[in-house]
């Protein structure tokens, strides 16, 4: 991936509002209010434990960008920054650019600045189609010092892109060889599709853990690449046919739920601290969102700290409102849906 492609994502995330598509699917969910919650919102807890680290809440800052560029190298920076003063975990944009780059590798050397929270390398699962070396995802972990990697699953978005990557043929015993070479967790992410049951079980005999289900509902990858088409001389609107491809995310974090060999990390159009409490009770861990922290990030680590601090802010009281004193209690507690 380019220099240039990432700067293209990011501007083209800016200037097409549509690219965010607002499903709005937590909306049908609706939780059981208590006016008598029986405690203090100064005894709710907010706290868990992530990949051995202690988190001020469940929340992750979503995988976005990382390159050469001043811009790329200054928005990875911000944002380590404001995960390590909020005490919470980040993931990285794709690295496949710092082994063709020696340049990128600077924005993705993050533990400088977020020293005690978990960090999260990541790579496309296509690459080990295309030439990827086990050795290689060791060094992407090393320059990150991170305590897991992403593995995303991107078909659509590989297929609308001008330049994509389209050969996704016999994955899984490449992801099971990966699994069993590298020593932190790998976390299987969609990006903006979500999982389906042959691609779990397909994920569980590869060994994967952890699912980030990143379901329909936020970005669309599909519009996004439409445009770089468009750009290029492509006029099919490929994109915008399947701008709205996929399983919606609550649909697929029930899913995954069900199989207790799963841990499930709920992304894809997840806007709020409701959206995190609701998420929670359908049986995710942990959250995670890109989108809300991206025009933050270009300002400054101070706005960015503060629209997590609010995220924080809502989480609590979410669970204050149903009368939960800490996360355990809201966890896969179907009983708390109206």
């Amino acid at each position: 991936m380019s220099n240039k492609r990432k700067a293209e994502h990011i501007e083209l995330f800016v200037t097409d509002k549509q690219i965010e598509r607002s499903g709005n699917y937590f909306d049908g969910i609706e939780l059981v209010h208590r006016a008598l919650p029986e405690i203090s919102l100064q005894q709710v807890d907010t706290s868990c434990f992530f990949l051995g680290k202690r988190l001020a809440f469940p929340f992750v800052i979503s995988s976005m960008t990382g390159g050469n560029t001043k811009q790329l190298i200054e928005l990875n920076r911000v944002l380590s920054l404001a995960a390590e003063e909020c005490q919470v975990a980040m993931g990285v944009g794709s690295q496949r650019i710092a082994l063709s780059d020696s340049q990128a590798v600077e924005s993705f050397e993050l533990r400088k600045y977020a020293p005690t929270v978990p960090l999260i390398a990541n790579i496309g699962a296509v690459q080990l189609n295309y030439g990827l070396q086990l050795e290689q995802v060791g060094e992407m972990i090393s320059m990150l010092e991170a305590d897991a990697i992403y593995l995303h699953f991107n078909p659509l978005q590989e297929v609308i892109q001008p330049e994509g990557d389209t050969d996704f043929s016999s994955l899984a015993d490449k992801v099971q060889a990966l699994v069993e070479a590298v020593d932190v967790p790998v976390i299987a992410k969609e990006v903006g599709c979500g999982f389906s049951l042959p691609d779990l079980m397909l994920l569980k005999q590869a060994g994967i853990r952890w699912i980030d289900v990143a379901g329909r509902g936020g970005t669309s990858w599909s519009r996004l690449e439409n445009h770089r088409r468009q750009s290029k001389g492509l006029d099919d609107d490929l994109g915008i046919v399947f701008q709205d491809w996929g399983i919606p995310t609550p649909e697929v974090i029930r899913l995954v739920a069900q199989y207790p060999e799963f841990k499930v990390l709920a992304s894809g159009g997840l806007r709020n601290g409701v959206d995190m409490v609701k998420s929670l009770v359908l049986g995710a861990e942990l959250c995670a969102m890109a989108a809300p922290l991206l025009e933050c990030a270009k300002q400054g680590v101070e706005q960015t700290v503060e629209k997590i601090q609010q995220l924080q802010q809502e989480f609590r009281l979410g669970l204050f409102l149903l009368g939960c004193a800490d996360i355990q209690q809201v966890k896969g507690n179907l009983k708390l849906i109206r």
